[in-house]
């Protein structure tokens, strides 16, 4: 089964390095007061008393939607009542967009971040360089509570263990991941059956979903009024990247030291996508395509599985699938992110403990049951079959097909990730809307990133 090819692939990245220490222990002042014992069993561990009172976390998450914004405020007040040790204020980030890492950068320089942050697996390296965010490999051999590096996917954990100092995987730990997703399209089974177009699920399963065949498609629900459009995708660098990576190319070369975005086979993806548009097929790029999809106005939305709360409440028929074929096959994209510990935190140990009941497997079984991700933690077998169940949508084997070929993000520890997407884009943008061609694009664009390497 394609499941089982992914759980062998999660094992076949490789071994990661357990951190393992000893339980740790408090020492506990001598007293004269007598204190009443509780019952043996109304005696959890968060009843053991502590020599300090609860501390106060703020933890903050990128919420794509409020129902997402739902799962992870009920997450907090949960933990929040089993654990002695802290109360919690869960605040969620203001925007979806790459401004969610400008405000934490600014609000760490003025002293005013939360303790605790989720930011995308590109950014880890830009906020590890600057001392935004702690090494928390001595705080994770401290732990009695921390499962160790090879609990989690081994992918983000390569990334997420990396020694800039010694340029290898394991010595450093700068979060934890709170999850694994890839994208698919989000169907409007409606409109695509009023459209008279194959079921795209259907063409999948007969290996016949690729780029023609996601264009009938989408042409044919177009026609169906001014009002609807044939598909719809967010103004975000993931989103292009696929039909990039789809046609052979992609952002970097292997050892993400140069870039690549106007090589032939990246500029060959942005043509195919960039005339869906300028045949007015799409919702126009630069606008939010989440609106009219739940409105029930697009055929095909790309988005991640964190869309899924809120699809949720679709009063339309819909489903998914795995993005559609290119030259180079269906290349999707890991998109992963994790939790990180602010470098001027004043509770440190109670802040990294807070990453652990975030990422326990309970809790990540219980948002992605809400429809929010895919689980990180891979110490449970049946992990991945429970997933399967977290229905809608139905056809939830499109994400692990999507992992099955995909290509994970990740900092760039040799580049300024921020500046690279600064440039990358405003330019991507422009060859979409057709206001930048492509002859000039892929002149341009590689000498333009490269400069933001080291």
């Amino acid at each position: 089964m394609r499941k089982m090819r992914w759980i062998a692939l999660l094992a076949a990245l490789g071994v990661m390095l357990a951190a393992c220490g000893d339980d740790a222990t408090e020492d506990v002042p001598e007293t004269d007061v007598d204190v009443e014992e509780p019952d043996e069993d109304e005696v959890t561990d968060d009843d053991v008393a502590d020599d300090e009172e609860a501390v106060a976390l703020r933890w903050r998450t990128r919420p794509d939607n409020q129902a997402e914004i739902d799962v992870y405020q009920s997450v907090s007040d949960q933990i929040d009542a089993a654990w002695a040790g802290a109360t919690l204020e869960y605040e969620p980030g203001g925007t979806e967009t790459a401004a969610y890492q400008d405000v934490l950068r600014t609000e760490i320089a003025g002293g005013t971040a939360p303790d605790v942050f989720w930011i995308p697996g590109t950014d880890i390296a830009d906020f590890a360089n600057r001392g935004l965010i702690l090494d928390l490999r001595d705080l994770a051999e401290a732990s009695a509570d921390y499962a160790g590096d090879a609990a989690y996917a081994p992918g983000p954990m390569e990334l997420l263990t990396y020694d800039p100092a010694t340029e290898t995987s394991g010595p450093s730990l700068w979060g934890l991941p709170r999850d694994v997703s890839t994208f698919a399209f989000y169907l409007n089974l409606d409109l695509i059956a009023e459209a008279g177009a194959p079921d795209p699920r259907e063409l999948d399963a007969n290996g016949e979903w690729d780029w023609d065949t996601f264009r009938e498609v989408a042409e044919a629900v177009d026609a169906l009024g001014d009002d609807i459009r044939g598909f719809g995708m967010n103004n975000w660098w993931a989103n292009p990247g696929i039909w990039m990576h789809s046609a052979g190319g992609g952002f970097f070369n292997e050892d993400r030291t140069a870039s690549i975005v106007g090589s032939p086979e990246s500029v060959a993806g942005l043509e195919y996508l960039s005339g869906l548009y300028q045949d007015g097929l799409g919702v126009p790029y630069g606008e939010d395509s989440q609106p009219p999809f739940q409105a029930g106005q697009v055929g095909m939305q790309l988005t991640g599985r964190w869309s899924t709360p809120a699809y949720r409440e679709n009063t339309f028929d819909w489903d998914v699938v795995n993005i559609p074929a290119g030259p180079a096959g269906a290349i999707n994209w890991t998109f992963w992110g994790a939790y990180v510990v602010n470098a001027n935190t004043e509770h440190p140990e109670q802040a990294f403990e807070l990453l652990t009941r975030l990422t326990d497997g309970d809790v990540q079984a219980q948002i992605a049951e809400l429809g929010a991700n895919i689980p990180s933690r891979v110490d449970d077998p049946n992990t991945l079959d429970q997933f399967l169940t977290f229905t809608p949508p139905e056809n939830n084997q499109a994400f692990l097909d999507g992992l099955e070929s995909s290509v994970p993000e990740g900092p760039l520890w040799q580049g300024d990730w921020p500046a690279f997407d600064g440039i990358m884009a405003p330019a991507l943008e422009a060859v979409i809307a057709g206001d930048l061609s492509l002859e000039e694009f892929s002149a341009t664009i590689d000498d333009q990133l490269n400069a933001t390497f080291q």
